[in-house]
């Protein structure tokens, strides 16, 4: 099963929240997509008695699995940039990497998981979350670089896809650009625009098997350009990545 959770105050940094849990007895199949985001993940386990609150940072291939033991499982995504404000690391430090709170937050993050174990509703556990996030937004400081880069994830999600216009529309230097991107998203501008490209296919792929004209509407130079990001990034043919079971997470 797959809810979306109706949004709280702290939408300004909080792109999207999910809960999703497995038909009874099943394991829960997860898939992440290079997509330039990170995610606070709250896991039920044991038929809730036991649980864990971990952040997942931004990836750069393609993640599959299937979570045994999962009862449910609560998504945050964060919009990109915001790693540094909310959770007080470098977006670099998460790339890749699936972390527990507590060992960012220390004792709070540690608190807020048997809390939302504790939760007794699911709009409980989402209402517990956005404000400790928001909390958290309130008293910390906010890097320049962060604003810097998230200017830049809207121009190329805009379709701008080149790092150098991008760069010379917000007035700095290209190497500038590319430093505080990969330091408040976790991968660099050229990194994000390929995600970009790889998810307008994917969308563009669940209602046509069309690749040519896929590829040329997400933006490739050509269909062959788009088999090679769908192999290098995801492992997959376009191919056998449209025939697989969807997931749940």
């Amino acid at each position: 099963m797959d809810h979306a959770a109706p949004m709280s105050s702290p939408h300004r940094f909080i792109e999207a929240i999910r809960a999703v849990a497995p038909a009874p007895g099943h394991p829960l199949d997860v898939e992440r997509l290079p997509d330039g985001r990170t995610t606070l993940v709250f896991r039920a386990l044991a038929g809730g008695q036991t649980g864990d609150l971990s952040v997942a940072g931004p990836r750069t291939h393609a993640l599959f699995k299937h979570a045994t033991d999962v009862t449910r499982a609560v998504i945050v995504q964060f919009k990109p940039g915001w790693s540094a404000p909310l959770l007080g690391v470098a977006a670099t430090t998460l790339t890749d990497r699936i972390i527990p709170l507590a060992d960012l937050w220390g004792r709070p993050g540690a608190e807020l998981g048997a809390e939302l174990l504790a939760a007794p509703s699911l709009s409980a556990v989402i209402d517990r979350l956005t404000a400790a996030l928001a909390l958290r937004a309130r008293h910390t400081r906010e890097p320049a670089a962060d604003q810097l880069a998230r200017h830049a994830v809207r121009l190329l999600e805009a379709g701008e896809l080149r790092v150098e216009h991008v760069a010379d529309r917000l007035g700095v230097t290209a190497r500038h650009l590319r430093r505080a991107f990969s330091e408040s998203v976790g991968i660099g501008p050229k990194a994000f625009a390929r995600t970009v490209r790889l998810q307008h296919a994917v969308r563009r792929a669940a209602t046509s098997s069309d690749w040519a004209r896929i590829a040329a509407d997400a933006g490739y130079y050509d269909q062959a350009h788009l088999i090679a990001d769908f192999r290098q990034l995801v492992g997959l043919t376009p191919g056998a990545f449209r025939k697989r079971p969807p997931a749940a997470a």
